[in-house]
């Protein structure tokens, strides 16, 4: 491997891409009953959803200081070249701080050769961004190739199309701008989200959850590339007949075939709360697109 990707537990890559492709994961911190734990580590997203369901509120922090330094420094000992692809910058301050530590490792070593690119995503959406360089490295691609195609993915290249249960959670934690618009008490009423320039945008509201996936299958059947074999990624918060319907239809309705589907991480989780789903695609504003 030419380049070291790096990258935080908001990305939800399952442990076997991570493994094969030897990306390094730092975790967020996760505050809850009065103890910071690191994702991954201490907490798993089921000890979220679990608290969640018990009515508890856990709470996200960004990835510790300490953690950037150890792991640049390391890398910089070593002479490896590295990418942080971080969580959308819009949505935590993790990038900034990433920044701010790898100006600090590199005044002392000065031939540490680092990018940090705010991946304006989160989830799979970062996911697939991570995925892609991680692949491009394990294929010989240089550095600087790899920067140029995670900063063209960053630019609104990758959708995120999405339902939540309770908009509440989203509304709470901030993350969401002009939230006000969809919240009330309509019973059943869903929200159709997604991200654009790095935060969460609402696209409109349906009645009922079927509604909701009917939706997101015709945003990707709009927005997507088309071809059968795009990979397209699926996660859930905890509700994994919701992943499963909106890929067979995904499957039946568009054809396409090739998919990747894991829950949502304890990251995301924490502000979305139970129940929501979500695809993940390159769209149509670049025609190029590289498959691991």
């Amino acid at each position: 491997m030419t380049v070291q990707i790096i990258t935080d537990t908001a990305c939800d890559l399952p442990p076997d891409i991570v493994d094969k492709f030897r990306i390094r994961v730092l975790p967020f911190m996760v505050h809850l009953d009065g103890r910071d734990h690191a994702d991954g580590e201490s907490i798993q997203a089921e000890d979220v959803y679990q608290a969640i369901r018990d009515g508890k509120q856990p709470k996200t922090g960004q990835v510790m200081m300490q953690r950037f330094m150890d792991a640049f420094t390391e890398y910089a000992e070593e002479g490896i070249r590295c990418i942080y692809v971080a969580f959308s910058a819009k949505m935590s301050g993790t990038c900034d701080t990433a920044r701010l530590i790898a100006e600090e490792v590199c005044s002392q070593f000065p031939d540490f050769d680092i990018s940090v690119c705010n991946s304006n995503s989160g989830s799979l959406g970062q996911g697939l961004i991570v995925y892609e360089a991680a692949a491009m490295a394990e294929q010989g691609h240089s550095k600087s190739t790899i920067v140029k195609h995670v900063e063209k993915r960053s630019q609104n290249n990758v959708e995120h199309i999405f339902t939540v249960d309770d908009l509440n959670y989203l509304y709470r934690g901030g993350r969401l701008h002009y939230a006000s618009a969809f919240l009330g008490s309509i019973l059943n009423v869903k929200p159709i989200l997604h991200v654009r320039d790095g935060s969460l945008v609402p696209i409109q509201k349906v009645r009922g959850k079927k509604k909701a996936i009917d939706r997101i299958v015709q945003l990707v059947q709009k927005r997507a590339m088309g071809s059968s074999d795009q990979l397209i990624a699926i996660s859930h918060a905890q509700d994994p007949e919701a992943a499963k319907t909106l890929k067979e239809k995904l499957r039946s309705k568009l054809g396409y075939t090739n998919f990747l589907v894991n829950t949502v991480g304890s990251v995301l989780g924490c502000h979305i709360g139970l129940g929501g789903v979500a695809a993940f695609f390159v769209n149509k504003s670049h025609s190029s697109q590289t498959a691991p």
